[in-house]
């Protein structure tokens, strides 16, 4: 995974106008992972990675900057 995960997950919450907090809420992780996300410091399990795909109702390659959304 490269950092467009990371710039993806950020715009994509902006673009949702929810913040780092809702996200986590949302899927069940702490504010502070997606932070680390957000900042490329870490990449979330595949679980997660399905439950902000469903977020965002895009595939997980959108997601991870395989393809556009």
């Amino acid at each position: 995974m490269n950092n467009s995960f990371a710039q993806n997950l950020k715009e994509l919450r902006k673009e949702n106008k929810l913040s780092q907090k809702d996200v986590a809420k949302i899927i069940d992780v702490t504010q502070q992972c997606v932070s680390e996300w957000e900042k490329g410091n870490m990449e979330p399990t595949l679980s997660n990675l399905w439950r902000l795909a469903d977020l965002f109702d895009i595939s997980i390659d959108a997601l991870i900057g395989r393809t556009e959304f």
